[in-house]
Formats: C-alpha cells, sequence, structure tokens
C-alpha cells in the first residue's frame, strides 16, 4: 500500500504538504505524559512586548484559500517564546526523561522530502497525492528523518522535525509551556516591524545575502544550496529579528496552538484571539527549506498553513510560549 493510500493530503500542492495519518485511529491522548515529572526547558527566551499589531496581508498573496485577510487589529499582553526552534537535543532530552513515543514512531512512517530519502527502496511506501516530491517512509521519524539509514547524531543544534502536533503538545506538558497561538506567533515574527512581509523588512530573502533557509532552483528537482542548506540549517544560522528570534520563516514549520479556518480573520476577536474552537486541521506558521516564491511564498510572516494533528513530516518542528493566563488550546 502506496503513503496516498494508507493517509491523506490536507492542503493541496504546497510546500507544507505531506502524507497524513488521519485514517490511522488514535488511542485518547493527554495533555501530560503519564509519570513525567517538570521537564529541563534550556531555551533562551525572547520577551515580545505588549501592543497592537496588524494580523494579516493584503498584497496579493496568491494563496487565497489561505485566509490572510481582512487585516484586523490585534492586540496582545506581553509573553516570553523561544528565541528558537525546540532542536533535536531538546527533544531527545524529553524523550529520555517520558520515554515518549512520537506519532511518526507509533505509526511506523513518515513523510520524506524526495531528496532527502536514505532508506532502502524497500521502506519506501509511495509519493503522497497530488505532491509526489513527498514519499511515505516507513521507519521515518525526528531520531531518522530521512528514513533508517539516516540519524541525528550530528544535527543535535538543528530543530527537531517528524514530530506532529500532539507531539509537541506532549513536550509542552512536560516543559511546563504551551505552543504560541497564531496571533503570538505573528507578532513574534515581526519584530516590531508592523506590515512588513518578513522578519527583518520588506527585501527579498537574497537580497544582500541569504536570510532565511528557503529553496534555490528548480523545485523539486534541483537545489542550488546557495544558502549551504539542503533540508534544515541549525537554528541559530542567519541572523535574529529585532525581538532577538532566530528563523520565524524559512527552515521548518512551526506548529501553533490554533484550530485552522480560512474565515477566522473576518470574525476574529480584537483582544487576545485563540482562534477557532474547533476545527479538523492545526495551524502552521513560517514556511520551511522547500518554499521558494516560484510556487510557494509562505516564507512570509503573514502566511498560513495547516495540517491534521497527527500529521509528521520532515519539514515541521516547533517553538514554545512561557505559561500564561490564556487557556488550553488542546480541546
Amino acid at each position: 500500500m502506496t503513503a496516498a493510500d494508507e493517509s491523506s493530503s490536507t492542503c493541496g500542492p504546497s510546500c507544507t504538504c505531506a502524507p497524513t495519518s488521519g485514517r490511522i485511529p488514535l488511542p485518547a491522548r493527554q495533555d501530560a505524559v503519564p509519570g513525567a515529572l517538570p521537564g529541563d526547558h534550556v531555551i533562551e527566551q525572547a520577551h515580545v512586548p505588549a501592543g497592537v499589531f496588524a494580523m494579516g496581508d493584503a498584497t496579493g498573496d496568491r494563496n487565497r484559500g489561505d485566509g490572510e485577510i481582512p487585516v484586523h487589529d490585534v492586540r496582545l499582553p506581553a509573553f516570553d517564546i523561544d528565541a528558537t526552534t525546540v532542536t533535536n537535543a531538546d527533544f531527545a532530552r524529553f524523550v529520555a526523561a517520558t520515554h515518549y513515543e512520537t506519532d511518526a514512531e507509533r505509526f511506523g512512517f513518515s513523510a520524506v522530502f524526495h531528496l532527502a530519502l536514505a532508506a532502502p527502496p524497500a521502506d519506501v511506501m509511495g509519493p503522497a497525492a497530488g505532491t509526489p516530491w513527498w514519499l511515505g517512509v516507513r521507519g521515518a521519524d525526528w531520531r531518522h528523518p530521512g528514513g533508517r539509514d539516516s540519524d541525528v547524531t550530528d544535527r543535535a543544534d538543528h530543530p527537531v522535525v517528524h514530530v506532529s502536533w500532539n507531539d509537541a503538545m506532549a513536550y509542552c506538558a512536560w516543559a511546563g509551556r504551551r505552543l504560541p497561538t497564531e496571533a503570538e506567533w505573528e507578532r513574534a515574527a515581526r519584530g516590531g516591524l508592523d506590515g512588513a512581509k518578513y522578519p527583518w523588512g520588506d527585501d527579498e530573502v537574497d537580497a544582500g545575502g541569504w536570510r532565511a533557509n528557503i529553496w534555490q532552483g528548480r523545485f523539486p528537482t534541483t537545489n542550488s544550496v546557495e544558502d549551504g542548506w539542503l533540508t534544515t540549517a541549525p537554528v541559530r544560522s542567519f541572523a535574529p529579528n529585532a525581538y532577538g528570534l532566530w528563523q520565524m520563516v524559512g527552515n521548518v514549520w512551526e506548529w501553533c496552538a490554533d484550530w485552522f479556518s480560512p474565515r477566522y480573520y473576518a470574525e476574529s476577536v480584537p483582544e487576545n484571539p485563540s482562534g477557532p474552537a474547533d476545527g479538523e486541521t492545526r495551524v502552521l506558521r513560517g514556511g520551511s527549506y522547500l518554499c521558494h516564491i516560484s510556487y510557494c511564498n509562505r516564507y512570509r510572516n503573514a502566511a498560513r498553513s495547516s495540517n491534521t494533528p497527527d500529521s509528521s513530516m520532515g519539514n515541521a518542528g516547533f517553538r514554545t510560549v512561557s505559561l500564561g493566563p490564556r487557556r488550553d488550546a488542546s480541546g
């Protein structure tokens, strides 16, 4: 059975899409990892001040179904957020303490970009429907990002990938943290540059030197690797934004707490919004090493995408936020 047979794709032919595991029954999940003690979350924190910002983008994004409009003012209290995404070393510390098993490990496969494949042919289940550059690969997981013939020994400071929204929530419960809301993520990414296209302003990614890890060349077959990375880069590559946050765009997509709806911005509350009350997919933000302006311009501050909570792929990770008065977003 191919990956497409065992799973579905939730978002069409974009740089997010990967086989999802939504057809495989999930046992009940708890927000806390059973028996776990408070975790040792050691990632440096960036402080985002309280304030109002304009959320969304009305400049003509080609992905109309993403719901980046209407642009609307949002007021948020101050919060602290990880300066980087959670790394392989960070996630390994969590797994060592809790013996947690990720969704990819339980399902026995995850989605690998075809040029990153490091597995015997028998492990390849097939391409995802509509996105043939994604392969369902048996044995691919956070420890083996390209498949069973790869490992993360030399990638301790790279973002952990092949982690689902469920997995990110489990880490948060152990660490005494939470995922950022979509509004918090966008305010943090903007670094105080209200209305800017990117965390550094409106200049393109390659203006005067590479500013983010995205695709260079002809997608999905040829990457010139001008920025130095075919897949993930270390989390402190390039330069941080004005709030001290590294790689808010490019490198890996980041899970947010919210359910996704392309219509939510029209009904969002102006004060500290937490997304729709329910849904089928969770928000992903920031784009990844597979994004390119020629076919996918989702590596922008306002760009949105989503996938099912149990989906995992080789270009999605997460960062966390300190606990505050906001209600838990797991329901």
